[in-house]
């Protein structure tokens, strides 16, 4: 069977808040103008909302814009921020409030409200459907087209119904191709297609290269004494600081008797034997968060990594047929921990210019260079800019002297140093060898406040069609035992907040092998970032596979 196709005047990759924010702006300048428009969203979850897991704090300033009457919409913002306490965690057991006059500005957060990521995109996902958008669910976009001359077509989704070895089964179905004047990629962070495009068109030349968090995130019912609503936690410091690593974790009380608790772990550090998902287990055990969970139940479970390094790593956004948007190009406030309200903004600036182009009577196939000056002359390319030196100088320094150097930047300068901090080596290259590296021996779970990765994997509802290719590829299948063991006691056993990938030995013949358990996989992408070999390369898998994350 041969592919079919569908014009549009914008194909958008991805439903989560760029994409959409995009797509509900288009809309909204097309019904301005009284000119007919074409949008079609592609989203791979089974749903809009289900890959998408965040903190989340949003902080409203994109939405006001978007839709200055979001509360009388009904928007899911149901929680607003009354507290907002800071600890430093010195080791398991102690901790120390920082007062407030002593946290960077960008840490503040009055008039935010506590979220739930996926479910402000499925609203998002109602507004443009009412607005005339077609979105689509289900169907991951998996192949770039290309026009002659070399500019973007626009997608194709993937073929469903191939079996793990290549060939087509009874339900066989090839995929569509979505051709557009303009695609914007909005993938989120570490895009498969994003990624392509930026090697494809060397967007990222004389860039820093991108810098990534694994964020690990649950949810949990909480027992009404232990529940403040609206209160938020931010900590630093134990137990990342044990191994020499930077992050930090979040606990946020929303409504219902819910909290939400989770730890990045930068993806920039060293001792391979540091286990993401292990190091989030015993964050759980310091009292100053335990005291919320005891007596809770946890209700579910997800991970995803994050762009964090800045606009010193933002790659141009801009090539012949489209644009990069969101995570996808790496818009992250990494000084906020906030990233949903720059996506949305560029989403937005993007709407902005492609409506331009398309009203002005061009068929497409430009390179959209003014996007990048309507970025950079908005409060979006101010703030990114202000907080340029947050993430570098927490890698340089560590948390305890990078916080204090972002309350002298943020607090006193304003973000406006006569500098800029850089840091020039990629995630995936700062590993130390294992026999350098202190081994870290994690304790068991307790099955109360801690868990194994395999019965958190089934909290994220996580599913992939069994026969099928695995869609965790290996550029060299003999690197995983041949290179990284014996150099790093491969840290993909630890990296993976999933369980994907183990080291199997052969009872009777002492042989072993690398295995891919690639139905546990959340996609986070982080084994497609700290691979120190860069031989992992993530791609969609069959539309609708992966997690079904709710309220997150």
């Amino acid at each position: 069977m041969e592919r079919e196709s569908m014009p549009f005047d914008v194909v958008i990759v991805g439903a989560g808040p760029s994409g959409l924010s995009a797509a509900c702006r288009l809309m909204q300048l097309s019904q301005e103008a009284g000119q007919e428009l074409s949008v079609c969203v592609v989203e791979k979850g089974s749903e809009v909302g289900a890959h998408i897991l965040s903190g989340a704090v949003f902080e409203p300033t994109a939405l006001n814009e978007l839709f200055p009457d979001w509360k009388e919409k009904g928007a899911p913002l149901n929680t607003a921020v009354v507290s907002d306490d800071i600890y430093w965690l010195s080791s398991q057991e102690k901790a120390m409030k920082v007062p407030g006059a002593f946290v960077p500005k960008t840490m503040h957060n009055e008039g935010n409200y506590i979220i739930s990521l996926g479910n402000l995109c499925r609203w998002l996902a109602e507004q443009a459907e009412s607005l005339g958008v077609e979105v689509f669910p289900g169907f991951a976009a998996n192949e770039i087209l290309f026009n002659e001359d070399g500019s973007v077509k626009g997608v194709a989704t993937g073929d469903m119904g191939i079996s793990a070895n290549g060939e087509k089964k009874d339900s066989y179905m090839p995929g569509m191709e979505l051709h557009a004047k303009y695609t914007l990629f909005s993938e989120g962070c570490r895009g498969q297609l994003g990624k392509e495009i930026i090697s494809r068109f060397n967007l990222d030349e004389g860039k820093d290269p991108q810098h990534y968090g694994i964020g690990i995130k649950e949810l949990w019912d909480v027992t009404p004494e232990n529940h403040s609503e609206g209160l938020v936690v931010h900590t630093a410091g134990w137990p990342l600081t044990d191994s020499g690593s930077t992050g930090g974790g979040f606990l946020y009380h929303i409504e219902n008797n819910q909290v939400v608790l989770g730890l990045i772990t930068d993806l920039s550090y060293s001792n391979p034997h540091v286990s993401p998902f292990e190091e989030f287990q015993r964050y759980k055990q310091s009292p100053t968060i335990k005291k919320f969970l005891e007596g809770g139940k946890r209700v579910s479970y997800g991970a995803r990594a994050l762009a964090k390094g800045g606009p010193q790593s933002l790659p141009k956004m801009t090539f012949v047929g489209g644009l990069l948007i969101g995570c996808d190009a790496g818009t992250m406030n990494g000084a906020k921990i906030k990233g949903s309200h720059t996506a949305m903004k560029s989403g937005m600036l993007a709407a902005e210019e492609v409506f331009k182009s398309i009203s002005s009577g061009s068929e497409g196939g430009e390179d959209l260079t003014s996007y990048t000056k309507a970025f950079e002359s908005s409060w979006l390319g101010d703030e990114l800019q202000a907080q340029r030196n947050f993430g570098p100088a927490m890698h340089k320094w560590g948390n305890f002297i990078g916080a204090g150097f972002a309350f002298i930047d943020q607090n006193i300068f304003g973000g406006k140093l006569p500098f800029t901090l850089h840091d020039k080596t990629p995630d995936y290259a700062t590993l130390k060898p294992a026999i350098d590296s202190r081994k870290i021996d994690y304790p068991k779970p307790d099955g109360v406040i801690s868990f194994d990765r395999l019965s958190s994997v089934f909290l994220s509802n996580t599913n992939h069609e069994e026969d099928q290719p695995c869609h965790l590829k290996l550029a060299d299948a003999s690197i995983p035992l041949r290179d990284n063991l014996p150099k790093y006691d491969e840290p993909a056993q630890r990296y993976c907040p999933a369980g994907v990938y183990e080291i199997v030995e052969d009872e009777t013949s002492g042989e072993q092998r690398f295995q891919i358990n690639s139905q546990n996989c959340v996609h986070c992408k982080t084994c497609d970032i700290k691979d120190p070999a860069q031989n992992i390369n993530w791609v969609a898998p069959e539309g609708t596979g992966g997690p079904n994350y709710p309220n997150m």
